[in-house]
């Protein structure tokens, strides 16, 4: 299921609101029946976006992250633009790391089209994508794998990312603070996006703009650590933070060259 572009709508403003509204404030700021919010309401809450309470809605917790199945309807469309952005990033007969997330596994749609590729990933959807093209050699990584987030984690994985030297690494966050901290859930995915990060000639974040102040509570890195950024569209407080980083960012194909 996708979002609706009111439900999306619904989503910014209880988080530009300090993650709490209630009903009555929903009908009157988007000039809609109660009806109607309410439905909405209560999809939002089936996902797991938003949580319901007595007279309105809350952000879920964010010391953990919804679960993959959640976070692959979220902002489709922005993450397929970004997809688009880093396939056209990447030349045929490259090595690159695709890191977990949906968006790297929306990038991983998008390289099949390309030959000669050698994919090292522990993204099990970005993984399977790849088996749809037997010109591109993928190499997955082993570990634990988490169930929610369709990926695999631990020691193991991060040591088998460090055994490889490529020349792209893609990396996905959860969240970029208002100084350019890069924030991620959990410390076994802040190891792997560093280990990617030191075993990449060219590092490339990607990040559709609603990662922008979206909390988590682990820091993995700065935006002056990436080499690239590859977005949908950029608020003038995280474009003045890339310029700062000096860090060039891509919104659109017509700018790669």
């Amino acid at each position: 299921m996708n979002l609706s572009d009111r439900q999306t709508q619904i989503i910014e403003f209880l988080t530009s609101r300090g993650g709490t509204l209630s009903s009555s404030e929903l009908t009157e700021s988007f000039d809609v029946s109660v009806q109607t919010i309410r439905k909405d309401l209560n999809e939002l809450s089936d996902l797991g976006v938003v949580r319901r309470v007595h007279g309105g809605i809350t952000l879920p917790t964010q010391s953990r992250n919804l679960s993959f199945t959640n976070r692959q309807v979220i902002n489709l469309e922005e993450k397929k633009h970004i997809a688009k952005l880093a396939a056209a990033q990447i030349p045929n007969g490259s090595s690159l790391f695709l890191g977990i997330g949906t968006t790297p596994g929306q990038i991983a749609e998008h390289l099949i089209y390309h030959t000669g590729l050698k994919v090292i990933t522990n993204n099990l959807n970005a993984a399977l994508a790849l088996c749809g093209n037997p010109n591109i050699e993928t190499y997955m990584v082993g570990g634990r794998i988490r169930h929610t987030d369709e990926d695999v984690v631990g020691e193991e994985a991060t040591s088998q990312f460090r055994n490889f030297q490529v020349n792209y690494g893609i990396c996905g966050v959860a969240g970029i603070s208002e100084s350019g901290d890069l924030l991620n859930f959990s410390t076994e995915e802040s190891y792997l996006f560093k280990a990617i990060l030191e075993n990449s000639e060219k590092s490339i974040l990607v990040a559709d703009h609603h990662k922008f102040l979206r909390s988590a509570p682990v820091k993995s890195g700065h935006l002056n650590d990436f080499d690239l950024m590859l977005s949908d569209s950029i608020p003038p407080i995280l474009k003045s933070l890339c310029e700062e980083a000096e860090l060039p960012v891509i919104t659109e194909l017509a700018e790669i060259d």
